[in-house]
């Protein structure tokens, strides 16, 4: 409970980021226009994950004076994958045929959880150069 309560003290942002993630998963998507746009779902999950996994990149530097990598990899990169992929198969077995697992999806959050990694290794740099 104690390292429950730490993480959403010092990484609130990003943990409600993630919540949120999982609530959309998991609901019906409305039909709108926006269907019509040309791999939307796409570009969708590349926002939200690349979106998300920079919150955390900007909050563990927030909160960290020295970066440990190793950490990074794991947490700002490797989780966010994972936690897309065990959506996806949560989607696919779990929600009676109203949603569907997508590895098209799992690969869209890889490219933006990726994204947000090249983004927190240049504020990295940056603040370690001032």
């Amino acid at each position: 409970m104690k390292i429950k309560t730490h993480l959403i003290r010092r990484y609130p942002l990003s943990c409600l980021l993630l919540v949120v993630i999982w609530v959309l998963c998991f609901c019906t998507p409305p039909h709108t226009s926006l269907d019509n746009i040309k791999f939307i779902d796409k570009w969708t999950h590349i926002i939200m994950y690349g979106g998300t996994c920079s919150v955390i990149w900007i909050e563990y530097l927030r909160n960290h004076t020295s970066p440990d990598r190793k950490r990074l990899f794991v947490w700002a990169w490797l989780a966010p994958i994972l936690m897309s992929g065990l959506i996806e198969l949560l989607q696919e077995h779990c929600t009676g045929g109203r949603r569907s697992g997508d590895w098209m999806d799992l690969a869209a959050n890889a490219t933006g959880v990726t994204l947000a990694a090249f983004i927190g290794i240049l504020l990295a740099r940056r603040r370690a150069r001032h």
